[in-house]
């Protein structure tokens, strides 16, 4: 026989909140989990799909820089050159990107032989696509707001499924950390959903928060805190004077959140003649860039050089800014000199992303994914079962002046995530003024 739930305002209240905020985000938890597991492995994945143009045999020197991209314009006469990844390692094949006939294109190249090994259109890139289901479900700002808007109700999942979780009186782990097997389905069905929630419970927390500095608006928000209070931004480490553009150098090149929002210094163009890349990476290797950096070409006759690298670890994280004619570092951006926030961001994202700490990273991000896709499918199952067969089977609405507690809670979530505020006031009115008055006519009409 099934326990009976306490009776009480609060509880039935946050059961409410609980039953709606799951039925309602559950399905774009699940989406996240999925695209979020297979992104965990995007190294072993690209690898995979893009051996034959990464990989290359060694043999000798590898041509400078300036003679591949040659090679790449005589191939493209029309294209414009934008960027220029040197490989990780002496195995790796160099990688140009370009702009041809409104396009954008990678060019993987032999840097020994000097000969193109293939072509990949940015747009068909497998993980890319992975990336723009997890992030915006491929529907622009639009679908940024709202998995932004699912991350943030998922912490009231969290919040409202611990207090239903807790023990309300003294019991065994059974039906607490560990799952009952032998009372019944009914229990059995219920455990399935709350005990590994229990467990899964810090680390959808972790992925949630660590995913959120992405978000077109928290996280834009965030960044601009973080700005405005010196905590999440280096300062400016210059070893000449430059001027400063009002570009982001999120504008002009992929680089660390904690450079995202940085301006752009400006190269001087009096008298100058404009540096060889070769001459770049010769000052990459000097500063002692990761070997992961790539090259932003500057399009512009003020423009710079900027270099960013994204490797595994957040600790080698850089941004360096080069004037494109004299070849001084005007700006130079490391972990080291990133404020708490900054540091704390930029290892969030690594753990997000599983490339921290290798494979024993990726194995614990998937497990935690796994988990989530097992609560939200259990939880939909939980209530298919339980629901009457003409009702939504939510749970009965409490008076208002019992529900303080809960309130004040979900106002403070409001405040901390604004879309959970603002999607806070719709689903009040809903429930409210139209789901609650049908229950009224119903009632009244089967009187």
């Amino acid at each position: 026989m099934e326990t009976k739930q306490p009776n009480t305002s609060l509880y039935r209240t946050v059961w409410r909140w609980h039953f709606y905020a799951g039925i309602i985000f559950a399905p774009l938890l699940i989406i996240l989990a999925v695209t979020g597991s297979i992104y965990l492995f995007k190294p072993q994945i690209e690898q995979f799909l893009y051996q034959d143009y990464q990989v290359v045999t060694p043999l000798g020197d590898r041509l400078p820089a300036s003679q591949q991209i040659e090679n790449v314009k005589e191939l493209y006469p029309d294209a414009v050159v934008t960027k220029y990844h040197p490989g990780e390692n002496a195995s790796r094949s160099s990688e140009v990107s370009i702009t041809s006939n409104k396009e954008s294109l990678t060019i993987f190249m032999d840097p020994y032989t000097g000969k193109s090994i293939g072509e990949l259109n940015d747009e068909d890139r497998i993980m890319d696509k992975i990336e723009e289901i997890h992030g915006e479900l491929m529907a622009g700002t639009l679908g940024d707001r709202i998995v932004e808007l699912a991350a943030c109700w998922a912490v009231v999942l969290i919040v409202s499924g611990l207090y239903l979780w807790y023990p309300k009186k003294k019991q065994s782990l059974s039906g607490v950390l560990l799952p009952r097997l032998n009372k019944g389905k009914h229990i059995f069905r219920r455990d399935i959903h709350a005990v590994p929630a229990f467990w899964i419970t810090a680390g959808m927390l972790f992925l949630i928060m660590t995913g959120l500095p992405w978000s077109g608006f928290w996280g834009n928000n965030f960044q601009l805190l973080a700005t405005n209070t010196g905590s999440g931004y280096p300062p400016s480490i210059c070893t000449e004077s430059a001027p400063t553009s009002s570009i982001k150098t999120k504008d002009i090149a992929d680089v660390p959140w904690a450079a995202e929002n940085l301006d752009v210094p400006l190269s001087d163009i009096q008298g100058f003649i404009p540096l060889s890349i070769d001459d770049v990476v010769t000052i990459a290797t000097r500063e002692g860039m990761h070997p992961s950096y790539s090259i932003n070409i500057p399009q512009e006759t003020d423009g710079v050089y900027t270099l960013s690298a994204f490797p595994p670890k957040a600790q080698d994280e850089a941004t360096i800014h080069i004037d494109q004619y004299s070849g001084a570092v005007l700006a130079d951006y490391r972990y080291d000199h990133y404020g708490l926030i900054g540091k704390i961001v930029a290892w969030g994202i690594t753990l997000h992303k599983g490339t921290q700490f290798g494979l024993i990273n990726q194995i614990i991000s998937l497990l935690i994914c796994l988990g989530i896709m097992l609560v939200a499918c259990s939880g939909f199952y939980l209530w298919w079962k339980r629901k009457p067969k003409k009702s939504l089977g939510a749970p009965k609405a409490p008076q208002i002046k019992n529900m303080k507690l809960f309130l004040f809670l979900l106002i403070g979530l409001g405040i901390l995530f604004p879309l959970v505020g603002l999607s806070l006031i719709v689903v009040w009115l809903i429930d409210w003024l139209i789901i609650k008055k049908i229950s009224a006519v119903k009632n009244f009409l089967n009187a």
